[in-house]
């Protein structure tokens, strides 16, 4: 008998809960914990504190159709993803001064009205992100890094994606075109994203304690983003050449308040060849550019850990070998407006993804908008009902204008 998604997680978490209530109880579902099952009588911090920190994740998202201009179409989707990771300290491990590594495996499921729903048919976005790259088990994250010239100089090898360290972003938002690294949602033929991983270095040099530059080469293998048994491929036998990112990032701290702030700018070139939009039999190179911004703007009663927030991304891309030119997306977000409610947040954020009109005709642009209300139910669960608006689906000027409820909720087990 094959089980839903949701199923899935309630047996997961009932497993788990069963092997809490025989060991340590008292510390399962304290709304203080960081984890929902405590900190096994003090040995989770234990184990930390010696270096070993491990994390068992769950991200739920279910999107309902609630109106659309022409479609009677009314489908609700659910999809979710499991991640399972392993931080290590190897200076507290193996004595390797300055030395870190990450394992991560995740494993996808469910559906996404995007691909089910007849008014969001040819959807650019998607109005569940934890959806894509297959329903699979996936090695997301295999690497070590490590520090030299005084922490200075980072560098890091191993699998991993792009968007971990390049035009990086937050996913709190459940549309996709408001959440994570955006060149990845864009020219994901190549460049791929979380939870698709791929043989990579990167460097970083801290220029000053708030400006660092790095540069990075991603193998570009289109068996890594393949889900038939290939979420584990460490082979190289496939690839086509590499995607080379460069970025310079500042983190100021802002006024008095000391108010932060995230500022990227970067430029990505590809040495693999890709079909010409307009002739299929001419080939040309990906390359394109991006600026991310991030700051917040006031602290809530002089609360710094409370505030208004702005942020603002923008995407371009060539238009030889790229069906989206450029997008940008634009959102505030503000946390701790209610003194009952100190750690939830309220955000709304607005998206445009703009088509390539030279060869795509009548096709122009997409606006996907997303409104949520941030519940911090405790510290190991947060719940995000919102709306999202998208107008003109896929970017049709005489497209679906449609709206879609969702919830999006994060666990730490």
């Amino acid at each position: 008998m094959s089980l839903s998604p949701i199923s899935k997680a309630v047996y997961a978490s009932l497993a788990a809960l069963l092997f809490v209530n025989t060991t340590h109880a008292a510390d399962a579902f304290s709304a203080d914990s960081p984890w929902m099952f405590g900190d096994w009588n003090g040995q989770r911090t234990q184990l930390q504190q010696q270096g070993y920190d491990f994390s068992f994740g769950y991200t739920g998202e279910m999107a309902t159709l609630i109106d659309a201009k022409k479609s009677s179409d009314h489908g609700t989707e659910y999809a979710d993803q499991f991640a399972i990771g392993a931080h290590l300290d190897l200076e507290k491990i193996a004595g390797w001064k300055d030395t870190e590594a990450q394992i991560t495996v995740t494993e996808r499921n469910g559906r996404n009205l995007s691909n089910t729903s007849e008014a969001l048919n040819g959807h650019l976005s998607s109005v569940q992100e934890v959806w894509g790259r297959g329903q699979t088990w996936r090695l997301t994250d295999f690497w070590i890094k490590k520090k030299f010239l005084d922490q200075k100089l980072d560098i890091k090898v191993g699998r991993f994606g792009e968007g971990e360290d390049f035009n990086s972003f937050d996913c709190d938002f459940q549309n996709l075109a408001l959440c994570g690294s955006q060149v990845g949602n864009w020219v994901g033929d190549q460049w791929y994203n979380w939870p698709v991983s791929q043989w990579a270095a990167r460097v970083k040099y801290n220029v000053t304690p708030e400006v660092y530059t790095q540069v990075g080469v991603y193998e570009y293998n289109p068996e890594n983003a393949d889900n038939r048994g290939k979420g584990f491929n460490l082979s190289t036998d496939g690839s086509k050449g590499a995607i080379i990112p460069a970025e310079v990032v500042w983190t100021p701290k802002l006024g008095d308040q000391k108010l932060p702030g995230e500022y990227r700018a970067g430029y990505y070139y590809s040495t693999a060849e890709a079909a010409a939009i307009n002739d299929p039999n001419e080939t040309d190179h990906h390359h394109g550019g991006w600026v991310v911004a991030k700051q917040q703007l006031t602290a809530h009663q002089d609360d710094a850990s409370r505030g208004l927030s702005g942020f603002v991304n923008l995407t371009v891309h060539d238009a030889k070998t790229n069906e989206k030119t450029d997008m940008q997306n634009i959102g505030l977000v503000y946390k701790g407006a209610m003194d009952a409610r100190p750690k939830d947040e309220i955000a709304v954020g607005v998206a445009r993804i703009n088509m390539n009109n030279d060869v795509l005709g009548d096709r122009s642009e997409e606006i996907d908008a997303e409104i949520y209300y941030g519940l911090h139910a405790t510290n190991w669960l947060t719940i995000r009902p919102n709306l999202q608006y998208v107008h003109h689906v896929g970017g049709d000027k005489n497209g679906e204008n449609v709206w879609v409820g969702g919830i999006k909720f994060n666990t730490s087990f």
